[in-house]
């Protein structure tokens, strides 16, 4: 760097400069030998020229230290992620964390410590936090969290039902989900109005043959019909060629699709044969194990999640949910019973209509 500056310099310069200059050039040069001469006499020395040249953003060796680092989201995925790859992910915002009472997050984490064998899944949680206050309270819990930025949209507030700000949202974390199984990781994605009670890996099928597992808003008794209308709020995908394509095509469709949320776009894909084209072996989770509030498990026994479906707003949510864990609570305290529990009334999510 020295030396060509001085080069250039020179150039510009004229000859009565370098000559007035010549003393301090000579000091120099005799300085330049001696570092040399010890470096060569005193190997263990720190290296003067390699520290600067290192110090030189744009040096080779700079550039490849950049570009092996692995980027946050490949980081977060790595510390979540099971033997074979497979991480649980779910999406918050400042709506879900912030709350005079209990908040949604408390709720949703609340389940994985009541529920069956679900306590050790939270070291396989990915929490993806779209705002700032979301990612504070998450690494405040001590959480897996990873910051998701989103330029184009108001991340905070709730985000009711069919609004122009839900869509943009549900968009967006399709595009994220893509991503994730491009780095060659399946997921289950949980929204974080779906309350764990039992372990769901219990209930999956380990079938690699089965590219998709999606819950429904209602079950019609045929694991393998189209006519089950899917609830994107709760499925398990695994990462191969074949999803890949699915999930680039899914959000390829976002622009012709205005109004639309993705679960009903990928409902469309599925009845016009995209998924049988792009060879998609679809599961549809029968509503016994994986319930909601469209249509409740008949078994306080077999039922494995409930998901706060057919409800307008977080406030609604988070009351007909926690009547959901008291009544889970009960079930466990008397378990020769079973036959006679029945879920409370969803009084406030009827009510947010």
């Amino acid at each position: 760097m020295y030396d060509e500056k001085f080069t250039l310099e020179s150039e510009v310069g004229d000859m009565d400069f370098f000559k007035s200059n010549a003393g301090n050039l000579a000091l120099l040069s005799l300085l330049l030998v001696g570092v040399l001469a010890a470096s060569v006499l005193f190997p263990s020395m720190p290296n003067v020229f390699s520290s600067v040249k290192m110090n030189n953003p744009c040096s080779p060796s700079v550039m490849n230290t950049i570009a092996a680092s692995k980027d946050d989201l490949e980081k977060a995925l790595k510390e979540v992620s099971m033997a074979d790859k497979t991480v649980i992910i779910s999406m918050v915002n400042k709506a879900y964390v912030e709350s005079e009472e209990k908040t949604m997050l408390d709720l949703f984490m609340e389940s994985f410590w009541s529920g069956e064998g679900t306590r050790s899944l939270v070291n396989h949680l990915l929490l993806v936090t779209v705002d700032q206050t979301a990612f504070d309270r998450c690494m405040f819990l001590r959480l897996r969290c990873y910051r998701l930025w989103i330029d184009d949209m108001d991340s905070e507030g709730e985000k009711l039902y069919m609004s122009d700000e839900f869509i943009k949202m549900m968009w967006r974390r399709t595009l994220f989900l893509a991503d994730v199984l491009r780095r060659g990781y399946s997921f289950i994605f949980t929204d974080m109005d779906v309350i764990w009670l039992r372990n769901p890996f219990t209930r999956l099928s380990q079938d690699q043959r089965e590219d998709l597992q999606i819950s429904c808003d209602r079950f019609y008794g045929d694991s393998w019909s189209a006519a089950n209308p899917i609830n994107t709020g709760f499925y398990y995908v695994r990462s191969n060629s074949k999803t890949v394509a699915l999930f680039e095509a899914w959000y390829a469709m976002k622009a012709n699709s205005t109004g639309k949320k993705e679960q009903d776009v990928l409902q469309e894909m599925r009845d016009m044969g995209e998924l049988s084209r792009l060879g998609i072996k679809v599961r549809y989770l029968d509503t016994l194990y994986f319930s909601g509030f469209c249509q409740d498990s008949r078994d306080f026994g077999a039922v494995i999640t409930v998901h706060a479906n057919c409800c307008r707003t977080i406030n609604a949510k988070v009351a007909d949910l926690w009547a959901v864990l008291h009544d889970w609570n009960r079930f466990k305290a008397f378990t020769n019973q079973t036959s006679s529990f029945q879920w409370s009334n969803r009084t406030a999510c009827i009510q947010s209509w």
